[in-house]
């Protein structure tokens, strides 16, 4: 009894602690819809847009910089979520995306004795017991788990194989974190489906179940080591990749024992160099390595930031691939049905060929547009998107003059807020590994085109495709394929001007004579 009375305050002091976790979120979140809301629906709407345009760069900022204190001094769930919007380039303005993208890294140690009293309690002994070895200092902490270095007792190291390892522990207390957290989340999404910009978007409950999902199976360390298995067998014969092996007479649900594969991190580049590896070598492997995985396996590493991807350079004398690509952390993982997989592969080929209409089928197909949009406009800007900017790599588009761009934005979402755009289930991790992946490789070669790189895997997907030429997705595969073998580069070569005389564009904001497109900001939106 007396034991009893002695855990009362610690536990009210736990729930105190989660009643605030969660009001804290909520207050953040609130404050944060309320000024969004006042600047960018009321203001335009009485006629003072111009107010929020002004001062859109510093709210960004002041966002950005408040959310990461949040989600450092709280971390669980809301490293992740910081994570995910700092991986979004393809949305989100580098105000935000710059001052996020340092969570990737900054997150703060948890104490070796916590770690190990809850590794021991899984295991079943004291650490002396299971390990010759374990370093105290920890070589990575992250959101949700803290690794150790560490080595196996010899009689685990003649049944496993393995000597030197890596000891993944759960941080202590996680789950009720990521509990709050999500309870908090689910009020937040609930506030913003009631929003018809957003809800006519994305489901946004469903987003939020989606990310449990995902979150719950990261913590899930047994999960992870079926996961790093499955995709080890899919690369087994692929000399470019490498995967951790699992010691699983050492792993529980809540510790993870994994070979220690640690190597060069992938954006090291001067590491890189040392090693003798050109980084510009890296970066087309490490896109078509990602290419395999999203549009042959449809089972894809749906985190690969920088900590999480080595490059091994090849031992002596082994030959075949000078090095290879290693892959960690096999939490969060993607699943693409075979008829996502479809339109994913119809979208890569449409976007090889610079074709416009084929694109905006395949957005269709893999469900991000719903069935009943009027889409010819979107075809249209697409078609003059592909007709300005196609083919373009990173280096090339910082040269086109900023103020192009912010008109080309301003008119270009005119139309895309138009239509009837939703987020399918699963989308959300396809669109952080996509976006990682073109960061990693432009960090690796400035120079870097994703294009160089589509086009010949598209070329590839085009080849698979011609044994079902029968099917009417193969035929317009091969149609595409002829087209995608013909003109990668080639509209580049033709007079703009003479190619966009060839378009008529019903919305008149997309109009090559239109105001809105000329090197001058004009100042005025379509009627």
């Amino acid at each position: 009894m007396a034991s009893a009375g002695r855990d009362r305050p610690a536990a009210a002091s736990v729930a105190g602690g989660t009643r605030a976790r969660y009001r804290r979120i909520l207050r953040f979140a609130a404050w944060n819809l309320a000024v969004t809301w006042w600047f960018e629906l009321f203001l335009p709407r009485i006629g003072l847009g111009r107010i929020a345009a002004r001062t859109r760069s510093k709210r960004m900022k002041r966002f950005a910089r408040r959310f990461h204190v949040l989600a450092v001094e709280l971390g669980g769930l809301m490293i992740k979520v910081g994570q995910f919007l700092s991986s979004r380039l393809d949305i989100l303005p580098p105000e935000i995306t710059r001052e996020l993208e340092g969570l990737q890294d900054e997150v703060p140690p948890v104490p070796f004795h916590a770690i190990r009293a809850l590794a021991e309690a899984e295991l079943g002994a004291p650490l002396e017991q299971v390990f010759a070895f374990v370093e105290d200092a920890p070589m990575a902490a992250a959101s949700l788990g803290q690794a150790h270095r560490a080595r196996l007792l010899p009689a685990d190291t003649a049944d496993t194989g393995l000597t030197a390892v890596v000891l993944k522990v759960q941080r202590p207390g996680i789950e009720a974190i990521v509990d709050v957290d999500l309870a908090a989340l689910r009020k937040v999404g609930g506030w913003l489906s009631r929003i018809r910009l957003v809800s006519s978007r994305a489901d946004m409950p469903a987003l939020v179940e989606e990310f449990a999902r995902t979150s719950f199976e990261e913590i899930d360390y047994l999960n992870e080591a079926a996961n790093s298995e499955r995709f080890a067998t899919d690369f087994s014969d692929d000399g470019r990749v490498g995967v951790p092996r699992i010691a699983w007479e050492r792993s529980t649900r809540r510790v993870l024992t994994l070979e220690d594969v640690t190597a060069i991190k992938i954006t090291e580049v001067k590491a890189l160099r040392a090693a003798g590896i050109d980084p510009a070598d890296v970066a087309p492997v490490f896109a078509a390595v990602m290419f395999d995985q999203m549009f042959t396996s449809g089972f894809f590493h749906a985190d690969p930031h920088p900590g999480n991807i080595f490059v091994t350079p090849a031992r002596d004398g082994s030959g075949g691939h000078p090095w290879k690509l290693t892959f960690i952390d096999f939490g969060m993982m993607g699943d693409i049905t075979a008829s996502t997989r479809s339109g994913l592969r119809a979208l890569l080929i449409a976007a090889a060929a610079r074709d416009g209409r084929g694109l905006v089928a395949a957005i269709n197909e893999v469900g991000v547009l719903v069935p009943s949009a009027d889409t010819v406009e979107l075809e249209q800007a697409m078609t003059h998107l592909f007709d300005r900017f196609g083919g373009m790599g990173f280096a090339e588009l910082r040269e086109v003059d900023p103020r192009e761009f912010r008109d080309f934005a301003v008119e270009f979402g005119d139309v895309v807020r138009s239509l009837p755009f939703q987020l399918p289930e699963n989308f959300l991790l396809i669109i952080r590994a996509m976006s990682l992946t073109s960061g990693v490789c432009s960090s690796l070669d400035e120079r870097f085109n994703l294009w160089d790189s589509v086009e010949p895997y598209a070329a590839r997907l085009l080849r698979d495709e011609r044994g079902n030429i029968a099917q009417d997705v193969g035929r317009q595969a091969f149609e595409a394929a002829a087209l995608a073998l013909r003109l990668p580069k080639r509209l580049d070569a033709l007079p703009r001007g003479s190619r966009r005389d060839h378009f008529r564009w019903p919305h008149p904001a997309l109009s090559g004579t239109s105001p809105g497109w000329s090197a001058q900001p004009s100042g005025r939106r379509p009627p």
